[in-house]
């Protein structure tokens, strides 16, 4: 009986453990997708050099193509004072690599209804309905607030163009303002984000142009709100849960900690030393940051990704409609808006490439992309069915253009469209 009991423990347990593995995407050689093996190498060369260089304490790369991964290397370390090498399961603060996340939530409750792109806010969230305008003299500074020329949209919204802003990364009078009312203090709930906030006015008259802002955590605040969920419960039941993205939430857990990378800051001096002021990671958090909060890693991110190549589905479970990852990644910004950059849109919480050549030259028309606080990044490109991304901890002076990079060395090694 003891034996059989022993038994059956040992078999529970391995179906627990084979529940909770990362969920991994098929491999393939490069040449069964139309890539070249010897020049995908170069991605890897590059990579394990910038670390050996001492430009990068680590890093994790990943590519896939026509659903098959074709490059999955890590290279330097996860930790400069332990010596601890990276590792391809280790686990990154994503910042803003969050937001598409929250994106696709907001868009699980648009398939139901909750919600419409011309809704004004303020239907949704009534603290806003008296949101101004803030008109500064520049002659003095002063500023007087003016009414808005019409109520922020929900499009607005969510393409950084509603007036919103972040408050740390700006110097306006109004970045001020966000300031003195603490708008984004972590340490208190989202609701008193959005009770501080609408006591604050908007930069600029909504859909005047795109300015990067909070709106992605007043989205997280949404999904709570339109779900009657907590934000990071919706998550693991609709998404995270489905896409079996096991290693991504808002905290680590105890047992995880062993994978979770130093975050490092280099200086003018080119030495590298660890990011002073960064939230602890060990607890669930009062706020759950839908612009910034989650860990995530590499695997994971691209069964997230992958999916919305697929057109919002992955290993049989649907997670959105074609239509709705169309929508996302087409671009919101009113032709009299100034664009973000050359060739460059914005969709639905996601940056879009709407002229290749004008962009940077390589990639295909439609192309969305988004990056997180500290060096992570990623691309989905639905012409050439690609998906790159980088994970790294460092942020600092004289950084590599990573993104430029591995999208250098990724496309050159395409050799068949």
């Amino acid at each position: 009986m003891k034996l059989a009991r022993r038994l059956f423990c040992s078999l529970l347990l391995a179906c627990v453990v084979g529940s909770v593995a990362a969920a991994d995407l098929g491999s393939a050689r490069p040449e069964s997708v139309g890539m070249s093996a010897q020049r995908l190498g170069r991605l890897t060369t590059e990579m394990k050099a910038l670390t050996e260089r001492g430009e990068l304490p680590g890093v994790v790369t990943m590519v896939a193509r026509k659903g098959k991964v074709v490059h999955f290397e890590a290279a330097g370390k996860r930790e400069l004072e332990a010596g601890t090498p990276m590792q391809k399961d280790s686990i990154f603060r994503i910042y803003s690599m969050t937001k598409p996340i929250t994106g696709v939530a907001m868009m699980l409750l648009f398939e139901q209804g909750k919600w419409q792109l011309n809704d004004p806010v303020s239907k949704h969230i009534p603290e806003f309905a008296d949101l101004k305008v803030a008109k500064v003299d520049p002659a003095n500074g002063s500023v007087k607030n003016v009414e808005p020329d019409h109520p922020m949209t929900m499009r607005e919204l969510m393409s950084h163009s509603g007036g919103l802003t972040y408050g740390f990364f700006g110097g306006t009078a109004v970045d001020k303002m966000y300031g003195e009312q603490k708008v984004f203090d972590q340490t208190q709930p989202m609701q008193t984000m959005i009770e501080r906030m609408a006591k604050v006015p908007l930069l600029f008259q909504p859909g005047e142009r795109w300015h990067y802002s909070l709106s992605v955590d007043v989205q997280g605040y949404l999904v709570e709100k339109l779900s009657g969920q907590p934000f990071p419960e919706f998550l693991q039941e609709h998404l995270f849960g489905p896409l079996q993205m096991v290693d991504t939430a808002f905290h680590v857990p105890p047992a995880k900690m062993n994978r979770f990378v130093e975050f490092y800051f280099r200086g003018k001096d080119g030495k590298t030393v660890k990011h002073p002021g960064i939230a602890d990671y060990s607890k669930p958090p009062v706020f759950p940051s839908g612009g910034g909060g989650l860990v995530s890693t590499a695997s994971d991110y691209m069964r997230f990704c992958q999916m919305l190549l697929n057109g919002g589905e992955l290993d049989g479970r649907r997670i959105l409609s074609p239509l709705s990852v169309k929508l996302m990644r087409t671009n919101m910004l009113p032709a009299s808006a100034p664009t973000m950059g050359p060739g460059t849109g914005f969709g639905l919480d996601f940056a879009v490439v709407e002229d290749p050549a004008a962009a940077g030259g390589y990639g295909g028309e439609g192309t969305y992309f988004w990056g997180g606080y500290a060096g992570t990044w990623f691309w989905i490109d639905p012409v050439y069915e690609l998906i790159v991304i980088g994970m790294i901890q460092q942020r600092g002076d004289d950084m590599p253009d990573l993104r430029a990079l591995s999208r250098s060395l990724t496309y050159q090694a395409i050799v068949e469209e």
